[in-house]
C-alpha cells in the first residue's frame, strides 16, 4: 500500500476525524535501544543490560525507553503519510501520552493515526490533533497512546 497523501488545506480538512492508516510492523532491535540509551543519558539496567532482564526484570528482555516509543510516531507517520502544500508541518506538542505496555527487544510493532479536529490559527495556518497509537504485535495493549498536535503553515 502507498503513502496515503495529503494536498494542503482542502485536502487535510478532508481528513478530519479520519484514520489516517495503519503503518507497517517493525521489528524493535537491541541497538535500537541502546543508542537511544546513548543519546539521552538513560542507561537504566532494564533497558541495556541483556543478562539481569532475563534474571531480574519481570519482562524477561530489555524494553524500549517509553520516550524512545514517544519519539518514533512522527517517523512512523512520514512513512504512511505524505503532506504537501504547506510551507512547514510543524511538531507543536502533545496533549496527553500514556504508556500502557512494555516494548520489549524482538517485538514488532506499528503506528495506528487518526486525524482528530482542525482549528484555524490566528496569524495564518492550522493547527490538528492526531491521535497516535503505538500498537505491539499479539498484545492488547499498546505501547503507546498519544495526542499529537501538529501546526500546517502555508498552506493554500
Amino acid at each position: 500500500m502507498g503513502k496515503m497523501i495529503i494536498d494542503g488545506l482542502a485536502g487535510l480538512r478532508a481528513k478530519a476525524g479520519v484514520e489516517l492508516g495503519v503503518g507497517e510492523w517493525k521489528t524493535l532491535k537491541y541497538e535500537d535501544i541502546v543508542a537511544f540509551a546513548d543519546a539521552t543519558g538513560d542507561h537504566q539496567w532494564i533497558h541495556v543490560d541483556r543478562e539481569r532482564c532475563k534474571r531480574e526484570s519481570p519482562y524477561g528482555a530489555p524494553i524500549a525507553h517509553g520516550y524512545f516509543t514517544l519519539s518514533r510516531i512522527a517517523g512512523l507517520f512520514f512513512e504512511m503519510v505524505e503532506i504537501k502544500g504547506f510551507a512547514a508541518v510543524l511538531n507543536y506538542g502533545l496533549n496527553k501520552v500514556r504508556f500502557p505496555s512494555p516494548l520489549k527487544e524482538g517485538a514488532r510493532y506499528r503506528l495506528v493515526a487518526k486525524m482528530g479536529q482542525l482549528k484555524e490559527l490566528e496569524g495564518g495556518g492550522v493547527e490538528g490533533t492526531m491521535g497516535c497509537t503505538v500498537e505491539i504485535e499479539g498484545e492488547p495493549k499498546p505501547a503507546c497512546a498519544a495526542e499529537s498536535v501538529f501546526r500546517y503553515l502555508g498552506g493554500k
